[in-house]
């Protein structure tokens, strides 16, 4: 069943890959050159140190740029078919607010596994009644104390069977919805009944539960507002930083800082506003940016200074301590629901895949 198991994920694997390559998706040296850079820096490595690290685990690093390549064309191509497509309104954002206030079960966290026992979408009566009779077996077998985790190796048709099932910790809107309703039902170690749905029979266990609070979530926000010049063919960086330090001199002798932003700035985000960045949080700028803004005193404005969108000069209009948690809470309700939605959505698309496609098996 194992190596059933392993066919069945390497099989969905390259049913994906080819479709990407009928659809056009090409990963380029540039963006894969770019992934590796950032494996290398998490691991505190130059790019150059990378081939030497992997070779001392054992590990070819020809064969791991190829596994890499496969692995981001898969992730645009999900991005695309699959991610692109989910969509969350401010009214579910609303309504999941609402029940999280209610009931405390949507603020616990749950350690789930979960068996597919999967249908096609054109089943035969013959093949509803073995998958019928596949989903039972499995769910006495489970119920009677036989590991879940094996079952789930040897006959889930889910992404996470070869890891025995395990979907790991959830708070309740993380969960897929067809699940959801079951699993706050069920204790801890108990197995749910079959649950029918489009992709097939559902079995889930709930390993652990554990509570979840919100604290408060107070943090610094700054107002500012800045002027962008951006450098080209005609103006190198030298002429426009000069022409940004002209800009800054005629503010500093009275002349309206806003006046001049709506005339001279160059970043369509903000010039018609006077150049206003409104309130901001940690985070909301490059690096660069963010470090002048933090050396700045209330109505100072910077000297010239380069980024990657070009030459700015920014002033410091205030900092406030702001009481971000509705707004904390509405951004993790958003990732919830569509961490949810992706879940069903990538499972559903994975099995029309799978059923249009022609595989054979040559043992």
């Amino acid at each position: 069943m194992l190596r059933q198991q392993v066919l069945e994920r390497l099989v969905l694997q390259e049913i994906q890959v080819q479709r990407a390559q009928r659809t056009g998706i090409k990963v380029s040296d540039e963006q894969l050159n770019a992934a590796l850079q950032d494996v290398a820096r998490r691991n505190e490595l130059a790019l150059a140190q990378l081939p030497g690290a992997l070779s001392a685990q054992g590990i070819d690093y020809g064969l791991y740029r190829e596994s890499m390549r496969k692995e981001i064309t898969l992730t645009i191509l999900r991005q695309r078919d699959v991610l692109a497509r989910i969509n969350v309104t401010p009214r579910e954002i609303d309504q999941l607010l609402e029940r999280q206030q209610k009931s405390p079960s949507e603020n616990t966290e749950y350690n789930v596994s979960h068996i597919l026992i999967a249908v096609p979408q054109s089943a035969t009566p013959a093949q509803l009644d073995e998958a019928t009779r596949k989903a039972h077996d499995v769910y006495e077998r489970a119920k009677s104390g036989e590991d879940f985790a094996r079952l789930a190796v040897a006959y889930s048709n889910s992404q996470t069977a070869l890891e025995g099932g395990l979907i790991g910790w959830r708070k309740g809107p993380e969960l897929p919805t067809v699940l959801a309703d079951l699993i706050v039902r069920l204790s801890p170690g108990q197995v749910s009944e079959p649950l029918r749905t489009p992709s097939g029979f559902h079995l889930v266990r709930l390993n652990e539960v554990r509570g979840h609070s919100d604290a408060p979530l107070i943090t610094s926000q700054v107002h500012a507002r800045h002027i962008l010049l951006k450098p080209n063919e005609i103006q190198d960086d030298a002429t426009v930083r000069q022409r940004l330090e002209v800009v800054r001199e005629r503010i500093l002798k009275g002349e309206d800082f806003a006046g001049l932003a709506a005339t001279v700035s160059q970043d369509p985000g903000s010039a018609a506003e006077g150049g206003d960045l409104g309130w901001t949080g940690p985070g909301s700028f490059v690096p660069e940016f963010e470090k002048v803004l933090q050396s700045l005193h209330e109505n100072e404005i910077s000297e010239p200074f380069r980024t990657q969108y070009g030459w700015h000069i920014v002033q410091l209009l205030g900092r406030r301590e702001f009481d971000a948690t509705d707004e904390m809470r509405r951004q993790r309700a958003f990732a919830q629901l569509r961490e949810s939605k992706a879940d069903e959505e990538t499972e559903l698309w994975l099995r029309r895949l799978r059923d249009e496609a022609y595989v054979e098996y040559k043992m």
